[in-house]
Protein backbone atom coordinates (compact mmCIF):
# COMPACT_ATOMS: atom_id res chain seq x y z
CA UNK A 1 0.00 0.00 0.00
CA UNK A 2 0.91 3.44 -0.85
CA UNK A 3 0.90 5.87 2.11
CA UNK A 4 -2.66 7.18 2.70
CA UNK A 5 -2.74 10.73 4.32
CA UNK A 6 -6.16 11.51 6.19
CA UNK A 7 -7.79 14.40 8.08
CA UNK A 8 -10.71 15.02 9.82
CA UNK A 9 -12.37 18.53 11.15
CA UNK A 10 -15.33 19.63 12.54
CA UNK A 11 -16.17 23.10 10.63
CA UNK A 12 -19.13 24.42 12.48
CA UNK A 13 -21.27 24.66 9.54
CA UNK A 14 -18.95 26.53 7.55
CA UNK A 15 -19.01 29.78 9.73
CA UNK A 16 -15.87 31.28 12.36
CA UNK A 17 -16.11 30.96 15.69
CA UNK A 18 -19.31 33.01 17.09
CA UNK A 19 -20.75 32.55 13.73
CA UNK A 20 -19.35 35.91 12.66
CA UNK A 21 -18.74 35.09 8.87
CA UNK A 22 -19.03 32.57 6.31
CA UNK A 23 -15.46 30.96 6.14
CA UNK A 24 -15.42 28.16 3.88
CA UNK A 25 -13.80 29.55 0.91
CA UNK A 26 -10.74 29.74 3.49
CA UNK A 27 -11.27 26.65 5.08
CA UNK A 28 -11.57 24.97 1.38
CA UNK A 29 -8.45 26.06 0.36
CA UNK A 30 -6.48 25.31 3.61
CA UNK A 31 -8.08 21.24 3.47
CA UNK A 32 -6.70 21.30 0.10
CA UNK A 33 -3.26 22.42 1.59
CA UNK A 34 -3.08 19.12 3.32
CA UNK A 35 -3.86 16.99 0.02
CA UNK A 36 -5.81 14.54 2.12
CA UNK A 37 -6.81 11.76 0.17
CA UNK A 38 -9.80 10.98 2.52
CA UNK A 39 -11.36 13.92 4.37
CA UNK A 40 -13.96 13.37 7.48
CA UNK A 41 -16.38 16.01 8.32
CA UNK A 42 -18.51 17.35 10.84
CA UNK A 43 -21.21 19.95 11.16
CA UNK A 44 -21.49 19.89 7.11
CA UNK A 45 -24.21 21.86 6.26
CA UNK A 46 -26.28 19.96 4.05
CA UNK A 47 -28.63 22.45 3.05
CA UNK A 48 -29.78 25.38 4.67
CA UNK A 49 -32.92 27.94 2.89
CA UNK A 50 -31.76 31.18 4.34
CA UNK A 51 -27.73 31.61 4.24
CA UNK A 52 -27.56 32.14 0.61
CA UNK A 53 -29.97 35.01 1.22
CA UNK A 54 -27.91 36.46 4.24
CA UNK A 55 -24.08 36.01 2.61
CA UNK A 56 -23.20 37.06 -0.90
CA UNK A 57 -20.74 34.36 -1.04
CA UNK A 58 -22.22 31.63 0.47
CA UNK A 59 -22.14 28.35 -2.19
CA UNK A 60 -25.06 27.20 -4.04
CA UNK A 61 -24.66 23.36 -3.10
CA UNK A 62 -24.10 21.76 0.04
CA UNK A 63 -20.99 22.50 1.70
CA UNK A 64 -19.54 19.26 1.60
CA UNK A 65 -19.64 19.24 -2.19
CA UNK A 66 -18.52 22.56 -2.31
CA UNK A 67 -15.69 21.36 -0.25
CA UNK A 68 -14.78 18.52 -2.54
CA UNK A 69 -15.30 19.92 -6.20
CA UNK A 70 -12.56 19.15 -8.57
CA UNK A 71 -10.25 17.92 -5.83
CA UNK A 72 -12.46 14.90 -3.90
CA UNK A 73 -14.49 13.18 -7.05
CA UNK A 74 -15.97 10.77 -4.16
CA UNK A 75 -18.43 12.30 -1.01
CA UNK A 76 -20.70 10.59 0.91
CA UNK A 77 -23.15 12.78 3.34
CA UNK A 78 -25.01 11.74 6.56
CA UNK A 79 -27.98 13.61 7.89
CA UNK A 80 -28.16 14.00 11.08
CA UNK A 81 -29.34 17.15 12.69
CA UNK A 82 -32.98 18.30 10.78
CA UNK A 83 -34.65 21.54 11.44
CA UNK A 84 -36.90 23.99 9.68
CA UNK A 85 -34.37 25.43 7.35
CA UNK A 86 -32.65 22.81 6.46
CA UNK A 87 -29.88 20.04 7.55
CA UNK A 88 -26.56 19.34 8.78
CA UNK A 89 -24.45 16.10 9.28
CA UNK A 90 -21.39 14.23 8.41
CA UNK A 91 -19.42 13.69 5.41
CA UNK A 92 -16.73 11.79 3.71
CA UNK A 93 -14.29 13.17 0.67
CA UNK A 94 -12.39 10.49 -0.73
CA UNK A 95 -9.90 10.56 -4.17
CA UNK A 96 -10.90 6.76 -4.21
CA UNK A 97 -13.98 5.30 -4.82
CA UNK A 98 -16.46 4.33 -2.42
CA UNK A 99 -17.59 1.54 -2.61
CA UNK A 100 -21.13 1.51 -0.23
CA UNK A 101 -21.97 3.92 2.31
CA UNK A 102 -24.49 3.60 5.24
CA UNK A 103 -25.79 6.56 7.67
CA UNK A 104 -26.45 5.36 11.38
CA UNK A 105 -28.17 7.46 14.05
CA UNK A 106 -27.10 6.93 17.43
CA UNK A 107 -28.64 10.04 19.02
CA UNK A 108 -28.63 9.48 22.59
CA UNK A 109 -31.80 11.95 23.51
CA UNK A 110 -33.83 13.67 21.43
CA UNK A 111 -31.76 17.35 22.15
CA UNK A 112 -29.12 16.20 20.21
CA UNK A 113 -28.96 14.71 16.70
CA UNK A 114 -25.81 12.30 15.72
CA UNK A 115 -24.51 10.21 13.58
CA UNK A 116 -21.99 7.46 12.13
CA UNK A 117 -20.85 7.59 8.58
CA UNK A 118 -19.61 4.23 7.28
CA UNK A 119 -17.79 4.60 3.56
CA UNK A 120 -16.14 1.53 2.32
CA UNK A 121 -13.46 2.74 0.23
CA UNK A 122 -11.20 0.76 -2.53
CA UNK A 123 -8.12 2.05 -2.46
CA UNK A 124 -5.24 2.44 -5.59
CA UNK A 125 -3.77 -0.98 -4.96
CA UNK A 126 -8.08 -2.49 -4.62
CA UNK A 127 -7.34 -2.74 -0.73
CA UNK A 128 -10.55 -1.57 0.73
CA UNK A 129 -10.71 0.49 3.79
CA UNK A 130 -13.53 1.28 6.56
CA UNK A 131 -14.20 4.82 7.54
CA UNK A 132 -16.11 6.03 9.94
CA UNK A 133 -17.20 9.35 10.43
CA UNK A 134 -18.55 10.37 13.95
CA UNK A 135 -19.94 12.92 15.54
CA UNK A 136 -20.61 12.29 19.57
CA UNK A 137 -22.81 14.32 22.03
CA UNK A 138 -21.88 16.64 25.25
CA UNK A 139 -23.51 14.51 27.67
CA UNK A 140 -21.61 11.21 29.36
CA UNK A 141 -24.63 9.41 29.67
CA UNK A 142 -25.16 9.61 26.02
CA UNK A 143 -21.42 9.35 24.91
CA UNK A 144 -21.55 5.81 26.98
CA UNK A 145 -24.15 4.97 25.03
CA UNK A 146 -22.44 6.40 21.83
CA UNK A 147 -19.67 4.19 22.13
CA UNK A 148 -21.44 1.39 22.49
CA UNK A 149 -23.24 1.92 19.83
CA UNK A 150 -20.22 2.19 17.74
CA UNK A 151 -18.32 -0.52 19.03
CA UNK A 152 -21.39 -2.93 18.22
CA UNK A 153 -21.81 -1.61 14.91
CA UNK A 154 -18.01 -2.56 14.05
CA UNK A 155 -18.53 -5.91 15.63
CA UNK A 156 -21.46 -6.68 13.48
CA UNK A 157 -21.15 -4.93 9.98
CA UNK A 158 -16.83 -4.89 9.48
CA UNK A 159 -14.45 -8.34 9.52
CA UNK A 160 -12.65 -7.80 11.98
CA UNK A 161 -9.27 -8.27 9.92
CA UNK A 162 -10.31 -5.21 7.93
CA UNK A 163 -8.44 -2.23 7.58
CA UNK A 164 -10.23 0.49 9.37
CA UNK A 165 -10.56 4.62 10.35
CA UNK A 166 -12.75 6.06 13.33
CA UNK A 167 -12.01 9.85 12.62
CA UNK A 168 -14.50 12.68 14.13
CA UNK A 169 -15.20 14.96 17.27
CA UNK A 170 -15.87 12.55 20.35
CA UNK A 171 -16.48 15.31 23.10
CA UNK A 172 -14.37 13.23 24.94
CA UNK A 173 -12.03 15.70 26.52
CA UNK A 174 -11.64 12.44 29.54
CA UNK A 175 -10.44 10.43 27.16
CA UNK A 176 -12.84 7.30 28.53
CA UNK A 177 -13.72 5.65 25.94
CA UNK A 178 -9.76 4.92 24.06
CA UNK A 179 -9.41 2.06 26.09
CA UNK A 180 -12.83 0.12 25.39
CA UNK A 181 -11.93 0.96 21.73
CA UNK A 182 -8.58 -0.50 21.85
CA UNK A 183 -9.82 -3.18 24.08
CA UNK A 184 -12.85 -4.24 21.91
CA UNK A 185 -12.38 -3.21 18.68
CA UNK A 186 -8.30 -3.13 18.53
CA UNK A 187 -8.31 0.75 17.18
CA UNK A 188 -5.60 3.24 18.61
CA UNK A 189 -5.34 6.84 18.19
CA UNK A 190 -2.70 7.95 15.58
CA UNK A 191 -1.05 10.30 18.26
CA UNK A 192 -0.77 7.51 21.25
CA UNK A 193 0.82 5.31 18.31
CA UNK A 194 3.45 7.53 18.04
CA UNK A 195 3.98 8.06 21.86
CA UNK A 196 2.41 11.30 22.16
CA UNK A 197 -0.33 12.68 24.22
CA UNK A 198 -3.78 12.91 22.57
CA UNK A 199 -4.32 15.85 20.00
CA UNK A 200 -5.45 19.03 21.87
CA UNK A 201 -8.30 20.11 19.73
CA UNK A 202 -10.85 22.76 21.12
CA UNK A 203 -10.84 26.11 20.82
CA UNK A 204 -9.32 26.35 18.11
CA UNK A 205 -7.66 29.52 19.08
CA UNK A 206 -6.28 28.09 22.27
CA UNK A 207 -6.75 24.33 22.05
CA UNK A 208 -6.72 22.90 25.35
CA UNK A 209 -9.57 20.29 25.42
CA UNK A 210 -8.57 16.70 23.26
CA UNK A 211 -12.13 16.25 21.28
CA UNK A 212 -11.07 15.08 18.15
CA UNK A 213 -9.31 11.91 17.45
CA UNK A 214 -8.42 9.43 14.67
CA UNK A 215 -8.63 5.62 15.43
CA UNK A 216 -7.01 3.19 13.18
CA UNK A 217 -7.05 -0.52 12.59
CA UNK A 218 -4.24 -2.56 10.59
CA UNK A 219 -1.95 1.21 9.57
CA UNK A 220 0.85 2.39 11.18
CA UNK A 221 1.98 6.17 11.74
CA UNK A 222 4.29 8.04 10.04
CA UNK A 223 3.43 11.81 10.58
CA UNK A 224 -0.05 13.22 12.64
CA UNK A 225 -0.22 16.54 12.82
CA UNK A 226 -2.69 19.39 14.94
CA UNK A 227 -3.38 22.43 12.79
CA UNK A 228 -3.57 25.52 14.61
CA UNK A 229 -2.24 29.06 13.97
CA UNK A 230 -1.15 31.10 11.03
CA UNK A 231 -3.64 29.98 7.67
CA UNK A 232 -5.72 27.97 10.51
CA UNK A 233 -6.81 30.93 12.43
CA UNK A 234 -10.73 32.39 12.86
CA UNK A 235 -12.01 29.32 10.98
CA UNK A 236 -13.83 26.40 13.19
CA UNK A 237 -13.90 26.53 16.79
CA UNK A 238 -12.22 23.42 16.56
CA UNK A 239 -8.69 22.58 14.95
CA UNK A 240 -8.17 20.04 12.39
CA UNK A 241 -6.18 17.14 12.37
CA UNK A 242 -4.66 14.64 9.78
CA UNK A 243 -2.09 11.94 9.60
CA UNK A 244 -0.08 10.24 7.07
CA UNK A 245 -0.62 6.21 7.26
CA UNK A 246 1.18 3.07 5.94
CA UNK A 247 -0.45 -0.04 5.75
CA UNK A 248 1.44 -2.83 7.90
CA UNK A 249 -0.63 -5.63 6.67
CA UNK A 250 -2.08 -7.12 3.48
CA UNK A 251 -5.72 -7.45 4.40
CA UNK A 252 -7.81 -9.24 1.58
CA UNK A 253 -11.08 -7.97 0.57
Amino acid sequence: MRTLKIATYNIHNGFSQFNRRVVLHELRERLRELDADIVFLQEAQGEHTHHPERHHNYPECAQHEFIAEEVWPHCAYGKNAVYEEGHHGNAILSRFPILQTFNKDISAHRFESRGLLHCEIELADRQRVHCLCAHFGLFAKGKRAQTRALIEYVRNEIPHDALLIIAGDFNDWRNIMSRSLASELDVHDVFHIRGETLARSYPAALPLLRLDRIYIRGFSVLQSEVHVGGNWQRLSDHAALSAKLSGHRKVEA
